[in-house]
Parts: structure tokens; C-alpha cells; sequence
């Protein structure tokens, strides 16, 4: 025969090892429920700010320092700087000082980085970046320096036909009303072997035409239709920016 003892109803206790595994006692008339949770599954990653190098924070300021000095002497300083602190990093931490610059709207300054990171021989160029300093020069009305990167871009050999990049590019160029580039690039993405989707064509249509340009969308609906035929609903489609910053 079975036999039931009663147990008195004890309230539940907590005991914590450490800062990895909490126990819990919960004792009633009916059983004892034991439950183990191992808490390191909810820690997030660690970070070192934005995912900067020590060494990579250090030429920032280090950058950022020599660059105000050459207002007030030569640009040895600054020279000596690239030397000691930026051209000895690794190349993930070059392309990090150049993205935290731009962060920061260091933009001439971002500019000299750019222009020693070119000159590495790993260096590949890559629309989606042209596409950032474009609109972070443009934001901070450096217009010239916009247009120079532009030039940049146009010289490079190599570049990948990047759907994503070109489109982020068009969008810079509306936004700022480059528009004396937009066809430019827009010949400039076919000519690399790179086909215009859909989002590339609601872009500079409704790019285009939201600034009364509507001669030069006229040319990219024909293209448009050439590729979609007749029908050209997805215009009217929302599109999605994702923010990178």
C-alpha cells in the first residue's frame, strides 16, 4: 500500500553559485521542483566601442590631433602621424578609422585616409562605400569634395557589379540634388556589367520627377519599360532605406 506523507508548505529558496548557475528549491506537499538555468546564455558579446581596435581608436585621436596642429604649422606633423600610427594598422582597422571619421564628420580628414587606403595593395574599391563618403561630404556641404570622390569612383578598374551599392549611390545623389552625376552613374553602373532592378529605377524616376527633372526620367521609364515592360506599377512601391550609421 502507498503510503503519502504531508509536507508543509515551505516557501521557495534561492541559492546562487557564482555568477553562472542559480538553483531554485521550491518545496510543496506534492514534490520538490528543481530547475538549473545557465545564465552566460543571456550575455551579450563584448564590444570594444564601435567595433574599434585599441590601436584604431588611438590613430583616430592621434588623426584628429595632428590635423588641427596643421592649421597652426606644417603638415609634417600630420605626415608623421599617417606613419607612426595609421600605415602600420592592419586592414580592417584602416577601413574602421576611415568609417569612424566619417561617423564623426571628419570629412577632409577621412578624405587624406581615403586617399592613403588607396594606395594599399589589398585595396579594392567598393560602391557602397563611395556611396557613404558621397553622403557625408554632401551633409556637411563639402559639395566639391562630394564631386571629387565622385571622379575617384569613375577612375576605378574592377569595380563589382553591386546592385546595392549603386542604389544606395542614386539615393546620395537625389537626396543632395546631384543630379549632374545621377545619369553619369547611371551609365556608369551599366557600363561596369551592372543591371538596374527594380528599386534601381524607382529611385531615380521618383528621384527624378520629385525634382521636376522629368526629361531625364523620361529616358529611364523607356529603359525601365524595355526591362518590365508597359506596365511600370512598382514605381509606386515604397522603398526601403536601411541605415548604416
Amino acid at each position: 500500500m502507498n503510503r503519502r506523507i504531508a509536507t508543509p508548505t515551505t516557501p521557495a529558496c534561492f541559492l546562487t553559485i557564482g555568477s553562472i548557475t542559480s538553483l531554485r528549491f521550491e518545496l510543496n506537499h506534492k514534490a520538490m521542483v528543481i530547475t538549473m538555468k545557465d545564465r552566460s546564455k543571456n550575455r551579450k558579446p563584448l564590444q570594444k566601442g564601435r567595433n574599434l581596435s585599441i590601436e584604431a581608436i588611438q590613430a583616430v585621436q592621434a588623426l584628429k590631433r595632428a590635423n588641427r596642429n596643421t592649421y597652426n604649422s606644417s603638415l609634417s606633423e600630420l605626415e608623421r602621424v599617417f606613419d607612426s600610427k595609421f600605415r602600420r594598422l592592419l586592414k580592417f582597422d584602416m577601413m574602421a578609422v576611415l568609417r569612424e571619421l566619417l561617423r564623426q564628420n571628419e570629412c577632409l580628414l577621412a578624405l587624406k585616409v581615403f586617399d592613403d587606403i588607396r594606395k594599399e595593395v589589398w585595396y579594392k574599391p567598393q560602391v557602397l562605400l563611395y556611396a557613404d563618403m558621397i553622403a557625408v561630404f554632401a551633409s556637411n556641404g563639402l559639395f566639391k569634395e562630394a564631386e571629387l570622390v565622385y571622379s575617384y569612383l569613375k577612375t576605378e578598374r574592377s569595380l563589382d557589379p553591386d546592385i546595392m551599392g549603386f542604389n544606395a549611390l542614386f539615393n546620395a545623389l537625389i537626396s543632395f540634388k546631384l543630379t549632374h552625376l545621377l545619369m553619369d552613374c547611371y551609365g556608369l553602373m551599366r557600363a561596369v556589367g551592372c543591371e538596374p532592378d527594380r528599386s534601381s529605377f524607382r529611385i531615380l524616376i521618383n528621384g527624378l520627377e520629385s525634382i521636376g527633372k522629368t526629361s531625364f526620367s523620361a529616358i529611364l521609364r523607356q529603359d525601365a519599360q524595355k526591362c518590365y515592360g508597359e506596365s511600370l506599377e512598382f514605381l509606386e512601391e515604397e522603398e526601403e532605406v536601411t541605415a548604416r550609421y
